[in-house]
């Protein structure tokens, strides 16, 4: 069903037969995905084929990306072990994105590898999430996942740099 919120209330209000009063499936109109529900939608169905965690899939696609946070102009340095374990850890934390550089340090207790900081995909606007979004579509379909047809993405996107543009984004 579509309609205002007054309609909406009318139309239910009318309803004689209270299992019809609770039942809007049939009546409601196909839920659009936004594009960051899209994304972690083919995230999720691209670990559940490839048994690769969400995280690792989500961390390597911010990396390709390479968006790096900037603080006062200059990239964000953090050096961690250079180790595999380290590695392991960084690919599937949810709470930080980091990426490896080709630099290194040693320090009192071993070597230690740069990584700089990545900008979560929360902080992306319209057309960088759409970049990230284009891998997951890439990497989706090398799976054999389907995805949404290119005349749909480019709707759902027009609808998100819309309300972006409302929003003062």
């Amino acid at each position: 069903m579509t309609g205002n919120a007054e309609q909406i209330v009318v139309f239910l209000m009318g309803q004689e037969d209270k299992k019809k009063l609770w039942d809007l499936e049939e009546h409601k109109e196909k839920r659009r995905l936004t594009q960051n529900a899209y994304y972690w939608a083919l995230v999720g169905k691209v670990a559940a084929k490839t048994h690769i965690p969400s995280a690792e899939i989500h961390n390597r696609n911010l990396r390709d990306l390479g968006l790096v946070e900037r603080m006062n102009g200059s990239v964000i340095p953090v050096y961690i072990p250079d180790t595999d374990e380290a590695e392991k850890n960084a690919l599937l934390s949810d709470t930080f994105h980091i990426k490896p550089t080709s630099q290194t340090k040693e320090g009192k207790d071993g070597t230690y590898r740069c990584y700089v900081l990545l900008r979560g995909s929360s902080d992306m606007n319209v057309e960088e999430f759409s970049a990230l979004t284009d891998l997951i579509i890439q990497e989706a379909q090398a799976q054999g996942i389907e995805t949404l047809p290119p005349n749909e993405l480019a709707h759902m996107r027009e609808l998100e740099r819309q309300a972006e543009a409302r929003h003062g984004k």
